[in-house]
Parts: C-alpha cells; structure tokens; sequence
C-alpha cells in the first residue's frame, strides 16, 4: 500500500511534465513556424521600403526554403549530441534575434541574412523537438505526441500569420518583427522555466552515425514520397488565396477570415493524424492524400453551391493539416535509428516541395488559369497515392 501510494503522484507528476513539455514545444513551433511564414503577408510594405519589386522580394520566401532544405540535416547531425533543454533555448534565442534583426534591417541584403539564420535553426528544431516528444510519450505514442507538437503549425496558420499580417497594417512590417522578436524571449524564457531536464538523444552502437540511415534506400524513398505529398499540398495550396478571390469570387476583404476559417476546420485534421498516424503511417498518408486531391479538385466544380464548396474546403483543410504530423512520423519510423536527422530530412523534403509547388502553381496559373490549380495538384496528390502503395507493397515480403 505505502508503494502504491508513492508510485502513484510520482506517475501523474511525470504525465505532467511529459504533457508540459510537448505544450512547449508546440509554442515554440508557433513562433518559430509564424517567423518562418508571416513575410508573405509583409512582402508589399516591405517591398515599397526596400524599393523592390515583389518578384524580387519573393525570393526571401525561396532563400529560406532552400537554405532549410540544405543545411537542415547536417546542423542537426552535428547538433544532435548537445543536451536538449539548452538546444531548443538556444534556437529560440536565434530566432529572437533574426527577428530583431529584420526588423533593423537597412537593405534587402541585411534582410536575408535574418532570413538565413532562423532558416537554418528550423529543421534542428522540428526534428529535435518531434524526437523529444516522441521519446517522452513512450512506445506506441509517438505519433500521439509529434500531432500534439504540430499543433504550433495549425495555430500558427490560423492564428499566427494572419494576426501578424494585421498587426503590420498597424504598426507596419518592421513592427511585426519586432513582436516576433518579443515572442521568441517569451518562449525561451517559458522553456528555461518550465521544460524540464529531456532524455538525451538514444544511444548508439559504438562507431554508428547518424548518417546511417541514408544508405537505407526505403528511407530514401519515404524522404522523396515527403516531397512529392508537399508538392501536391503546395501547388493549390501557395495560392489559396487568389482561388478563394477569383474562382470561389470571396470579395478580397473577406479572404482573410475564410482562410483562418480553412485553418481552424485543419485542428480536426490534428487530431485525426493522432488518432491513425501510430496504427500505419502509410495507410494514414494513402487516406489523407485522397481527401486532399478530391478536396481540391472539387473546389472549381462547385463554386456555384456554397454549401458544396465549404464541404469541399474543409475536406482540403482537415487532410492538409494532417498530412504535416503524418508525414513528420512515417519518416522518423523509417529512420528510426537517427530519428533527430530523419525528422529534419523531413522537415528539409517538405520545405523542397513547397518551393517545387509554388513554383508548378505559378506555371498553372500562367498556362491554364487559376481554376485548373485544383486539378493539377490532385494529379500530384494522385501520383504520392501510388508512390505510397508502392511502399506499403515493398514492405510486405519484409514483414
């Protein structure tokens, strides 16, 4: 009885702080994600100050991407051994202080070195923090608790983007960043304070690195099946607004609430990775990318019902969200010797796809128009269906 009466505080107290500290990642991801996004609603008052074209100012979008997408691994592997609490403080500082910087930045040249820095941060973040989490939950959990963490990017693109975008009519771009730069001292003081003492990154078999895992040619394949899901996600999705404008004719002020509306409905879409993401990662991204694509695909086909086009949206929303947590876990899963590394090669394909995306959706808009968008990223989404089919087929004769 006296053990039973010990054991059971000590469990609760350690849920607790297990609970605490995904809490604390998923805020972190919010600054740090709502950073990494919120320039695309700065990049006209920036623009106009810096004396740039908006072509020209849009390549801060793409400088950071592509500055994720090659360094993230690397940092990470280089990183990985360093104790976490420290860690995760740290990258929050540097965040703090690429916004400060932005904020000051005379030229478009200061700019992107702010820009760089937070964009070499990220993925040592995502892929740190998701490993974390999944480690505190304990076996069987993982996907319950990286869901949890990924809630920072729904918040981020419900609530984040959109009210920094206003707070720049308000107190104009350099402003925005400015509040970023407060935001990640909040955090970095709620983590000091708060975040307990974390595991340290599983232990290895002498000699073993982490790098490993990319002589595995089937983690290699669900690394590339990430960039083909976030190609799909990001050819209609980079241009949602300008879909909502001109195909669904939402009047140009109302865009803004329609699109938190279309991340609000994506918190189900959260809870819906958590709930099927742990019993198979690649059944779960099978189901999500076919609501994604018929989704976006009937969004052009029934402009004229309301009621359809709400279905249609929120059945885009809900698989889109989802398929960020889905994603993260199936590639941690497949690198599950170096999941720290195999969560950044994620993070570092997703940022790949979203420029690869963008970049389709432009060419879209240019050939075709902006109502066929739906089309061509459904066909995208249709080929990761069978790129995803063809791994699960691979991994029956293993099992």
């Amino acid at each position: 009885m006296q053990n039973s009466s010990l054991t059971a505080p000590a469990v609760a107290d350690s849920g607790q702080r297990t609970g605490l500290s995904i809490l604390l990642f998923a805020v972190g991801g919010f600054a740090l994600l709502t950073t990494e996004f919120i320039i695309l609603g700065l990049l006209p008052g920036l623009a106009r100050d810096l004396g740039l074209s908006i072509a020209a100012a849009g390549q801060l979008v793409t400088l950071f991407a592509v500055t994720v997408m090659l360094f993230g691994p690397f940092l990470t592997a280089w990183l990985s051994a360093y104790p976490r609490k420290t860690l995760f403080i740290a990258i929050v500082l540097v965040f703090a202080a690429s916004n400060a910087l932005a904020a000051v930045a005379p030229n478009v040249w200061v700019l992107a070195l702010a820009r760089v820095l937070g964009a070499l941060a990220l993925p040592v973040y995502w892929g740190t923090a998701s490993e974390s989490a999944g480690q505190l939950a304990g076996p069987g959990r993982e996907g319950w608790a990286v869901a949890k963490v990924y809630l920072g990017i729904t918040a981020a693109f419900v609530f984040g983007i959109p009210l920094g975008t206003v707070a720049a009519g308000l107190v104009g771009w350099r402003g925005s960043f400015w509040l970023l730069a407060g935001l990640c001292l909040l955090v970095a003081l709620l983590m000091w304070a708060w975040l307990p003492k974390l595991p340290p990154a599983p232990q290895r078999a002498q000699g073993e690195r982490q790098t490993v895992i990319l002589r595995d040619r089937r983690f290699i394949a669900h690394v590339l099946l990430s960039v083909l899901v976030f190609t799909a996600m990001f050819t209609a999705y980079t241009y949602l607004a300008e879909i909502l404008e001109q195909v669904a004719g939402v009047p140009a002020a109302q865009v803004g609430w329609w699109l938190m509306g279309f991340g609000v409905v994506g918190m189900l879409g959260n809870s819906l990775a958590g709930r099927i993401v742990d019993r198979s990662p690649l059944g779960a991204t099978v189901l999500l990318l076919v609501i994604l694509a018929i989704g976006m695909g009937a969004v052009a086909p029934v402009v004229g019902n309301p009621a359809l086009l709400l279905i249609a949206l929120a059945l885009w929303g809900v698989a889109y969200t989802a398929l960020f947590p889905v994603c993260q876990v199936r590639v941690m899963q497949a690198g599950a010797k170096a999941q720290a590394l195999a969560g950044t090669l994620n993070v570092s394909a997703a940022n790949g796809g979203i420029a690869v995306g963008a970049a389709l959706g432009g060419l879209v808009i240019q050939w075709y128009g902006t109502a066929a968008l739906g089309y061509v990223a459904s066909a995208v989404a249709g080929l990761a269906v069978l790129a995803t089919l063809l791994l699960m087929a691979g991994a029956r004769p293993r099992a």
